[in-house]
């Protein structure tokens, strides 16, 4: 077994490990943390299909982790208010199901995505990073300036949605929802990328005019990679936005742009589970270093200082050693 795989594996069991000792222990606020760094991953796993495989630097995500977070706002508050979301010209309502909140949450983020995927992917390298950021800017202010879910202050759900045999408001199996979702993710990620897809866009990253000379065009590659990396980016907003029961335009800010980037940098760009080390590493930092001092992120930066000058492969490249990322 190659070492990586080994990495992953005690990735895994470190994540279930840590939330059900906490569970024995009567600790759910180290549940929620857990559960916290779960929807992360699921959110760094998503840039990750469009930064690491497609060499795409996208400062715009945080746009369809916040709309993904919208749709279960949206939907949830009108359920809770009893109150349609549109009655002509046919009745649409809103509903506290996870499943079909989800689905919006998905689609709406992977109709975003391709739509900013299909203006953006037409330019390359710094203009490609400024234009994902100006759309992540122009949906972030329009989010402040919609009074009618909340504005600035943002829009708070009551009670948690539902998830068909599950008790979503006990910690424990609201974060063990969330795994499942990560693990089918992480499964549905290693899939594309070892699939004649994702070798193909890790060729065009490589070399778009070889890729191009034997008839596959690059721009439809990248455009089918950002709608899917939006997708996944949504479904984790939506999750996020259950978990605290509130969303905001924080979610959609390039802060969290650059957050997400972030898991994926301390992990290992391009590895399937440098999102999911890296989400592990940014909230423990934050849970143990925030409380000594506000100024917490110094010591991140200077975490991510080491790694790009000594470890480009992020922590797992570190402890992997010279395993190339895929088979």
């Amino acid at each position: 077994m190659r070492r990586e795989h080994i990495i992953n594996l005690v990735t895994l069991a470190v994540l279930v490990v840590v939330p059900l000792g906490a569970w024995v222990l009567d600790e759910p606020f180290i549940i929620t943390l857990a559960t916290r760094a779960v929807i992360f991953a699921i959110a760094g796993v998503g840039l990750n299909l469009a930064l690491g495989q497609g060499g795409l630097v996208s400062l715009g995500h945080a746009a369809f982790f916040g709309i993904g977070g919208y749709a279960m706002g949206i939907l949830a508050s009108h359920a809770q208010a009893y109150a349609p979301l549109m009655e002509w010209p046919f009745l649409i309502e809103g509903t506290k199901s996870m499943p079909i909140i989800w689905l919006v949450a998905v689609v709406s983020s992977a109709l975003a995505a391709l739509a900013i995927g299909a203006l953006s992917l037409r330019t390359s390298g710094v203009y490609f990073i400024m234009i994902t950021l100006a759309f992540g800017q122009m949906i972030y202010y329009f989010a402040i300036s919609w009074p009618a879910y909340g504005g600035e202050d943002g829009l708070v759900v009551y009670v948690r949605n539902g998830f068909p045999g599950l008790n979503t408001l006990d910690p424990i199996q609201f974060f063990g929802l969330c795994f499942c979702v990560l693990c089918i993710v992480l499964w549905a990620m290693s899939r594309v990328q070892n699939s004649a897809f994702g070798l193909a866009l890790a060729s065009a990253r490589q070399n778009p005019v070889r890729v191009q000379s034997v008839g596959i065009d690059p721009y439809r590659l990248r455009l089918v990679a950002f709608t899917l990396s939006g997708a996944i980016t949504g479904l984790s907003g939506a999750l996020f936005a259950d978990l605290n029961r509130f969303v905001s335009p924080t979610m959609l800010s390039w802060q969290m742009s650059g957050e997400i980037m972030v898991f994926i940098i301390i992990g290992g760009v391009a590895r399937l589970f440098g999102p999911v080390i890296g989400a592990m590493i940014f909230i423990l930092l934050e849970h143990v270093l925030g409380g000594v001092s506000e100024f917490w992120h110094i010591y991140l930066g200077a975490l991510l200082l080491m790694i790009v000058l000594f470890a480009k492969g992020g922590v797992i490249g570190a402890l992997a050693g010279r395993e190339v990322a895929h088979d």
